[in-house]
C-alpha cells in the first residue's frame, strides 16, 4: 500500500487531515449538480497507479470476490454513460472524520448512474489498526432537512445524534466492516498509531445486482 501515491483532500472542505489514494465521486460533484468532466481523468491516473502498484494479494479484488460469492452474483463497478467508475480508495484516518453520512442519490438528485440505486453500504477493510481509539461510530438516524442547520465542514455537529441508538467498533488489520452508509457514523482520533483501510460504496440495484464504486 506504501507504493501507491497517496494526496490529501482540500483543507477548506477538510479541515483535519485525511490522507487517501483514488477519486472519490463526492469530489467531483459541480455546482450544478452534475459529475465534473475532470472525474475521468483522476480515475484512470488512479486505475494507472494501482497497477503499478502491484498489490499481490489484491485486497479489494478479494473483497469483491467474497462478497460477491456471498450475495450469489458478481459484482461490477457502477457505470455513467456506459463508463465504469472508480472503486477502492485507500484511506488513513488518524486525527478523526465528522459526523456525516454518504448517499449518492442526495449528493446527485437528478441520477448519476445507468443503474438505478435503492440502497447503498459502505464497506471498509483495514490494513493497519490502532491498538486502542480510533472506533467508528454509527448512529441509527439518518440526514434530515433540519441537519442542514447544525453543518460544519463536511459533516455536522455532535449534538444532531446525541441520544441516538449508536454502535461503536474498534478495527484491527484485517477487519471489515460492512454498513448502511446512509446511517450518520464517524470516526474517534487516534494519533498514535496509524489507521489505514481499503474502502468502496456498494449499490444494490432494482434489478437485485451490487455495483460498487468510491
Amino acid at each position: 500500500m506504501n507504493r501507491l501515491p497517496i494526496g490529501d483532500y482540500d483543507p477548506t472542505w477538510v479541515p483535519i487531515r485525511i490522507a487517501r489514494f483514488g477519486p472519490a465521486l463526492n469530489d467531483y460533484r459541480a455546482s450544478d449538480g452534475v459529475l465534473d468532466e475532470r472525474y475521468w481523468q483522476a480515475a484512470n491516473a488512479a486505475r494507472v497507479a494501482w497497477t503499478a502498484a502491484r498489490l499481490r494479494p489484491d485486497p479489494v479484488a478479494i473483497a469483491l470476490a467474497r462478497l460477491g460469492a456471498a450475495w450469489g452474483s458478481a459484482i461490477a463497478p457502477a457505470t455513467i454513460g456506459g463508463r465504469p467508475v472508480f472503486g477502492g480508495t485507500l484511506r488513513e484516518i488518524n486525527a478523526g472524520a465528522l459526523v456525516h453520512f454518504d448517499e449518492v442519490v442526495r449528493e446527485y438528485p437528478d441520477g448519476l448512474f445507468d443503474q438505478q440505486v435503492i440502497a447503498q453500504l459502505a464497506f471498509n477493510l483495514w490494513v493497519a489498526g490502532p491498538d486502542f481509539g480510533g472506533e467508528a461510530t454509527i448512529w441509527r438516524r439518518r440526514w434530515q432537512p433540519e441537519d442542514e442547520t447544525h453543518r460544519t465542514d463536511y459533516g455536522y455537529i455532535p449534538a444532531i445524534v446525541q441520544g441516538c441508538q449508536q454502535v461503536s467498533l474498534c478495527s484491527s488489520a484485517g477487519d471489515a466492516l460492512l454498513f448502511n452508509a446512509a446511517n450518520l457514523h464517524a470516526v474517534a482520533a487516534n494519533p498514535v498509531q496509524r489507521r489505514v483501510a481499503f474502502a468502496f460504496f456498494l449499490g444494490l440495484t432494482v434489478t437485485g445486482t451490487l455495483v460498487f464504486w468510491s
